[in-house]
């Protein structure tokens, strides 16, 4: 009666061996799909994050460039082009946004340009950063060498505002 307990108990543990060999190879052949999931899921919801941070760094600046209202630092009033690049960084959490990659444009009322525009004339105000993306399948569609573009413009027209404000 013994023998035929060990010999059974040799039969399992055989098969648990083998099983223990298939589940390796089945989670070999799973884990890479998994991952490459987990991290397209991570990119894509990257570059959500910094589209709408983007988007709302952008309108936080038109709100503050319509106005025609000037940010001081310490005891230096800055020009309104540079106060909108603030605001607009300020407003990019968690972005590295140059001050070269912002763009402000306007024109006066009497047609000459001036850099954010005077009293009731349009501003443009255009920004551009850039993202380095994880996954590289994702990337390929995304980007050349895994880097997306973002760039986002909009139009306001400045309230009427004294026009000594315009620098």
């Amino acid at each position: 009666m013994r023998s035929i307990v060990r010999i059974r108990n040799k039969a399992l543990g055989c098969i648990c061996k083998a099983r223990r060999g298939q589940s390796m190879v089945e989670f070999a052949m799973v884990v890479p799909l998994f991952f490459l999931l987990t991290f397209g899921m991570i990119d894509l919801g990257r570059v959500y994050y910094v589209q709408m941070t983007l988007e709302n760094a952008m309108r936080q600046a038109g709100r503050f460039a319509i106005t025609g209202n000037h940010l001081t630092q310490g005891t230096n009033v800055l020009s309104r082009v540079q106060s909108i690049a603030q605001v607009a960084q300020q407003a990019a959490v968690g972005l590295v946004l140059n001050v070269a990659s912002i763009q402000i444009n306007g024109q006066s009322s009497t047609n000459a340009t001036a850099s954010a525009g005077g009293p009731g004339a349009p501003v443009t105000i255009s920004m551009t950063t850039q993202l380095q993306l994880i996954t590289p399948l994702i990337g390929r569609y995304f980007g050349t060498n895994g880097v997306y573009t973002f760039t986002v413009s909009t139009t306001f027209q400045n309230e009427p505002f004294p026009s000594s404000q315009t620098s």
